[in-house]
């Protein structure tokens, strides 16, 4: 064997383990890359729902605001979202506009003062404008409520998104269960606006006062119990059969 030839040996020998290395660890970035890339981003719900919520109940309860300084400053957040889906996305962000439309509603509300019934059926006020505004993205063909429901489905799995969007656009059944799931919060919330209303001006003022509570818990429940039967369960029985099917495609 020649110099030459054990010298080319031995680089390649050297080399070997180099280039593995090198391959493994791209091979793994890339790996971390599309997993960091399925995951669901929780962000936009975060920043339209659970930030102004949240503040407006740390300002009033927290810090002693009152009603109207909470809601003001709760509603910077979304009030800002808002304006920059149109400017920069050109096109409206449901939840963050649905959020300032109930402060909105109930910076209003909190005008209205002395009739301590009155200000018992206002609480209700908040959830007929969540409800509503659910219910009207249902009949334009873009259900709110999917922005909470995807992500809990689809868990984050790559496959499981491409399924949901073949769903989307292939399957009618699919979508008529996306709706329902909107469909039974929206009712679900005005339904619970309705009982606070009449239990504000029909029941002991000092029953209500918990009792107002309690109704909007158990509409909450209710909401998630028969949604998830006529939507949730459905639909996750319609993404495993595509994954199924897809996974069949790709073996032939």
């Amino acid at each position: 064997m020649s110099i030459a030839a054990i010298e080319t040996s031995t680089e390649a020998i050297t080399a070997g383990p180099t280039m593995v290395e090198s391959t493994t660890i791209e091979s793994t970035v890339a790996a971390s890359a599309a997993d960091v890339a399925a995951r669901p981003s929780f962000l936009p719900l975060i920043l339209d729902v659970a930030v102004p919520v949240g503040s407006y109940y740390l300002l009033k309860s927290g810090f002693g605001m009152s009603t109207m300084a909470a809601l003001g400053w709760s509603s910077v957040v979304p009030a800002v979202r808002t304006v920059w889906s149109l400017v920069k996305e050109r096109k409206a962000n449901g939840l963050a506009g649905l959020i300032l439309f109930v402060n909105i509603v109930g910076l209003a509300l909190s005008l209205v003062a002395g009739d301590p019934r009155l200000m018992l059926a206002k609480d209700s006020g908040v959830s007929s404008a969540i409800g509503i505004g659910i219910l009207v993205s249902v009949r334009l063909g873009r259900p709110m409520m999917t922005a909470g429901m995807k992500p809990f489905l689809i868990k984050g799995d790559a496959a499981k998104s491409v399924a949901w969007d073949r769903l989307v656009a292939a399957s009618p059944r699919f979508r008529k269960a996306e709706r329902t799931f909107s469909l039974v919060w929206g009712v679900a919330l005005l339904g619970e606006c309705v009982l606070r209303a009449v239990g504000a001006y029909t029941l002991p003022i000092d029953t209500m006062v918990w009792l107002g509570t309690v109704v909007m818990v158990a509409a909450i429940v209710l909401a998630m119990l028969v949604s998830g039967r006529l939507a949730v369960v459905p639909m996750e029985k319609m993404l495993e059969a595509e994954l199924a099917e897809q996974a069949a495609e790709q073996a032939r």
